[in-house]
């Protein structure tokens, strides 16, 4: 059984070891059971399953991820965390702890390592400044993934599931949704945590898409037309594109672009869905193959 999870076992752990945390990785650790159950079971964690853990602290969630699958792989970037998980991980011999950056880590080597290739479970209590890259990173370097669950700032949670007419609606909704299903698990307080973070944070589930929700024919473009679309989200589409170094189209061809989709120029890129994204990058796919 999972000997951490409480205060008071954090604590004792953190005492023992004179470990220090340190701003730089976003360190804060789970000290509530009931959140760690939540986590398990959104990410349908089973026997024959290989999870990769980011960032496991001293080993909380390890421990409960170890409890329910056939192996778990710890990528932990702080050297002074590792004795610390060389104890608390002592009784389960079914969890590799690997000391580095997982933004540096071959991750695919791992999964062909440790599951044969076969696409794994991530689960992680990710550090707020370092949150997109991770997960992004995951999607696009094409990691074999069934499903990523992560605590993370409510905001950012918030902006991964939702559509166009939001304030939070933007470039990291579009992405995330194009390639996982988000799904806002649980909201998760400040003193579930030690120390207590400034805001809220929030367990999201991203169920990757079997096949794509959209069919787009360069996704590369697709989403510099995104970014360019939201780096300005006062300007009208047709003016954020006109003036984004990333999208090398003519003002006539934006307009004729935008306008194939049936909309005006003057639309404002943060009323477009990521089907009306897709079609306008097929649009300019089009024009320069004419």
């Amino acid at each position: 059984m999972p000997t951490l999870g409480n205060p008071q076992k954090t604590i004792e752990i953190i005492q023992k070891y004179e470990f220090a945390f340190q701003k730089k990785f976003g360190q804060n650790f789970l000290i509530d059971p009931h959140v760690l159950d939540k986590i398990i079971a959104a990410a349908g964690v089973a026997k024959d399953d290989c999870v990769l853990e980011i960032g496991p602290g001293i080993g909380t969630m390890t421990q409960y991820l170890a409890e329910s699958a056939r192996h778990v792989v710890a990528v932990e970037i702080d050297s002074n965390l590792i004795p610390i998980l060389n104890e608390t991980l002592s009784d389960y011999n079914n969890v590799t702890v690997i000391h580095g950056d997982i933004l540096k880590v071959d991750v695919n080597q791992i999964i062909e390592q440790y599951n044969e290739g076969r696409p794994i479970k991530v689960v992680a209590n990710l550090p707020y400044y370092i949150t997109t890259p991770i997960i992004m990173g995951l999607f696009e370097n094409k990691v074999p993934i069934d499903n990523i669950t992560v605590m993370v700032q409510k905001e950012v949670a918030d902006r991964m599931q939702v559509g166009p007419g939001s304030k939070d609606y933007g470039a990291l909704s579009l992405a995330v949704q194009y390639y996982a299903e988000p799904y806002i698990v649980a909201n998760v307080p400040p003193n579930c945590f030690m120390p207590r973070p400034g805001v809220g944070s929030a367990v999201i589930r991203l169920t990757r898409h079997k096949t794509s929700p959209v069919e787009v024919k360069e996704p590369e473009l697709m989403f510099r037309l995104i970014r360019a679309s939201f780096n300005q989200r006062r300007k009208t589409l047709q003016n954020g594109l006109n003036n984004s170094q990333e999208v090398n189209y003519s003002k006539e061809q934006i307009i004729e672009a935008i306008e194939s989709l049936g909309l005006s120029p003057s639309v404002r890129g943060e009323t477009l869905t990521l089907e009306q994204f897709a079609a306008l990058s097929n649009a300019f796919t089009s024009l320069k193959n004419r």
